[in-house]
């Protein structure tokens, strides 16, 4: 009997403890207090998820595709005929201005330069004879200008043997790296023959194109950012330096230029390249998650917490990006605003303030895509 006394004296005890616990709201469970819910914490108020207003870099972004091109490209080839005598430089080799490449057979154009040096000396010495007999009155004004002429012909002759001469050697225009060679010692060639390519590959140049609908927007000076597939996940800087005056006709696009950095020569000219032109930035954009926007008509709002309480404030958006929005005015860096939980909220009233499941974080710019259809080509 004693036994059965203290088990049900037990019992009731758990009851009136577990009634208790209820009633101070220990007993609710995280889905009873949440903002969707519209549930009420132990601290009192309607709890809503909120978080701090955040300055990062926003950009809006052109994307684009382009070809990279060298910064100087020139392939080397002879101005006369001749035969190779030499070849001084290695496949791939990289070469400064005016380092020697090839030099051709100049036996010819020796003899050619000797014979017309010996016939300008002749000129020079008959030349002083008539002018020596017209001043002593002994030979007439013709025979002096006849031999002035063929003094300058003959003079000229030797000028242009010596071209012919000096064409025999090669040379480099620029520093460079040179590609694959089309000849071998003791090949004829003949004027304009491909001898080899020579590129300046740092920097390199990317031409791409972009709608006729971005004219104002686009000017020399703006960044951009380029990846090729040859270097997955790898991301080049670069900045606009040329846009081409005329609009193309056919695509109804502008045709841009900009130069990347290559120091480190991993990228080639020829390469297909993916544009991202910048066209707006700010570096400090005050941040809101587009959750928290309140749209009113033509105005936007969002709650600000202050001291435990919400008010309404009107809020002025410039940039947006992938669950982001830029808050040019109304809001200062550190404010907080709510992000879940407005539909149960007042202003003026009291909220308590629970961290977001996945508080949004500052992502890269979102692009404006532009298909190829639309002339985003790349530039020839």
């Amino acid at each position: 009997m004693n036994i059965k006394m203290l088990v049900l004296g037990a019992a009731a005890l758990a009851v009136v403890g577990g009634a208790a616990w209820l009633g101070t709201g220990m007993g609710q469970s995280p889905a009873d207090i949440s903002p969707a819910a519209g549930g009420k914490p132990p601290g009192g108020g309607v709890a809503v998820e909120a978080v701090s207003v955040q300055a990062s870099p926003m950009e809006r972004t052109i994307e684009a595709v382009g070809t990279l091109q060298s910064n100087e490209s020139v392939i080397v080839r002879p101005e006369i005929t001749g035969r190779v005598a030499e070849i001084l430089f290695e496949e791939g080799q990289t070469v400064t201005k005016d380092a020697i490449l090839i030099r051709l057979d100049d036996s010819t154009y020796r003899a050619q330069l000797a014979a017309a040096e010996a016939a300008a000396g002749l000129s020079r010495t008959n030349f002083t004879r008539a002018d020596d007999l017209f001043k002593k009155k002994a030979g007439s004004e013709r025979t002096l200008d006849e031999a002035r002429a063929q003094r300058d012909s003959d003079a000229a002759a030797v000028a242009l043997a010596q071209a012919a001469l000096d064409k025999t050697v090669l040379k480099a225009s620029f520093d460079g790296v040179l590609g694959l060679r089309r000849v071998s010692v003791g090949d004829y060639v003949t004027p304009g023959q491909d001898i080899v390519n020579l590129e300046d590959m740092s920097p390199l140049k990317v031409d791409f194109r972009v709608p006729e609908i971005f004219l104002t927007e686009i000017e020399s000076g703006q960044e951009i950012e380029i990846n090729v597939d040859a270097l997955p996940g790898q991301y080049i800087r670069g900045k606009v330096y040329a846009i081409n005056p005329r609009v193309d006709e056919a695509g109804r696009s502008l045709l841009i230029r900009a130069t990347v950095d290559n120091d480190d020569n991993k990228l080639r000219p020829g390469l297909f390249a993916r544009v991202h032109l910048v066209i707006d930035s700010n570096k400090n954009a005050l941040q809101v998650p587009e959750q928290a926007l309140i749209p009113q008509g033509d105005k936007k709002f969002v709650y600000r917490v202050v001291d435990g309480k919400v008010e309404m404030v009107e809020i002025q958006t410039g940039l947006r990006r992938k669950g982001m929005v830029e808050v040019t005015a109304g809001l200062g860096e550190g404010d907080t605003v709510v992000v879940a939980g407005q539909m149960k909220v007042q202003p003026g009233g009291t909220v308590t303030v629970m961290p977001p499941a996945a508080a949004p974080q500052p992502t890269e710019a979102e692009p404006l895509s532009i298909s190829p259809a639309a002339g985003s080509g790349a530039g020839g």
